[in-house]
């Protein structure tokens, strides 16, 4: 009888055949050594993922929710099962488990310590409820909306704590009493929400979306400044951003080569690079078969992006900030999504209750942006403006 292969050394070579992109194979191997040597929890974890990589969200939720009942003290595994159900829409269950993120040990350390409770969506008048953003921007730019929803729920007087790139778009939005930056000492306070507690805590459901769109505005006068910049290029305007935040844990999943958005030069629109951050150089020099302006070097902040997209008369991007900034002005926006993408876009559909003006471009099959470049020239040539 073949010795079993130790659990280590197992459990590296799944990873890395899921790190290829090789989830069947992975599944096969999880499997083969279950049929022969037993199950474990570890190894059920590692199916849930090589299950989830090939689209059997449903099937990767039923292994995770066994896996807590027998671990519920297992938070990484709360976590994970949060983030499929929320992928299934199933929000109720979805929320409360979400509520764990920041008890894992690779993100306790910036979790908020905040010495006061956390606001439990009882009506709360005359009193203060702070609520506090977190993770990235676009997490912030999705969940803004429901400040709003906060305040009339609680009867209170809200104040929103907010990174400062985003403090000049919440000044413009409905909702807080009062805005403070993240890292400045708020004022006194009853009870606190972090920002991404609020669907949890006000019992969000599908139904309820999107809410009022658009609820975050441009600065009219910054939109006036970008209507002269690029108003000698011929329509349609396509602004485009091919990569997110290096540092983010599925980057390698979402950003996406330039050299791939060449077939949309076809359609003869005017293409304005919006892209920040370390990948915003390769605009300088496009690759051939697609002219676009590289805007990096005069975009400040994203007051100048947002007004940019009241300008412009599509975005095209990868799963990123400026798709949420483009939602939440109610502009026109098509995201490019991995076949199993973040828990927010939901499964098997062209649109996003979040957003009533993005459309979803999803990979057929894991990896496959060749199809979704295919459709994009599509429907890109067939626009009209």
């Amino acid at each position: 009888m073949n010795a079993p292969m130790p659990a280590a050394r197992l459990d590296q070579a799944v990873v890395d055949l899921m790190g290829q992109g090789s989830f069947a194979q992975a599944e096969q191997m999880i499997r083969a050594h279950m049929s022969a040597h037993g199950a474990t929890i570890p190894l059920a974890k590692l199916l849930a993922r090589a299950v989830r990589g090939q689209g059997r969200i449903a099937e990767a939720a039923e292994l995770q929710g066994r896996v807590v009942e027998l671990m519920p003290g297992d938070l990484p595994g709360r976590f994970d099962l949060a983030e499929s159900l929320l992928l299934m829409g199933e929000f109720k269950r979805g929320w409360r488990e979400y509520h764990w993120r920041y008890d894992m040990p690779h993100t306790a350390r910036i979790a908020r310590k905040v010495q006061r409770p956390r606001w439990d969506g009882a009506p709360i008048p005359g009193k203060t409820l702070l609520i506090h953003d977190e993770q990235g921007f676009g997490d912030t730019l999705q969940f803004m909306r429901l400040v709003r929803d906060a305040k009339a729920r609680s009867g209170a007087r809200v104040v929103l704590e907010i990174h400062s790139a985003l403090l000049p778009l919440a000044r413009r939005m409905e909702g807080p009493d009062e805005i403070v930056e993240r890292g400045q000492l708020p004022p006194a306070f009853d009870v606190h929400c972090e920002m991404m507690s609020l669907p949890m805590v006000l019992g969000l459901k599908l139904t309820d979306l999107p809410g009022p769109v658009p609820y975050l505005r441009a600065d009219p006068a910054r939109v006036a400044r970008w209507r002269t910049r690029l108003a000698h290029l011929p329509r349609p305007i396509v602004a485009l951003v091919w990569a997110g935040t290096p540092t983010h844990t599925n980057d390698a999943n979402r950003s996406i080569p330039l050299e791939r958005f060449v077939p949309l030069g076809a359609a003869g629109a005017s293409f304005i690079a919006v892209q920040k951050g370390p990948r915003a150089a390769e605009a300088l020099t496009p690759p051939a078969g697609l002219r676009m302006e590289a805007l990096d070097s005069e975009i400040a902040d994203f007051e100048d992006t947002a007004a940019i997209l009241e300008v412009a008369d599509l975005l095209i991007s990868v799963d990123s900030s400026p798709i949420h900034l483009a939602g939440a002005l109610g502009r026109p926006g098509w995201v490019l999504l991995p076949f199993v993408p973040d828990w927010r876009w939901l499964l098997e559909r062209d649109d996003t209750p979040w957003y009533p003006s993005v459309r979803l471009f999803r990979q057929p099959k894991v990896g496959d942006w060749e199809s979704v470049f295919a459709a994009l020239a599509r429907e890109l040539h067939n626009l009209r403006y």
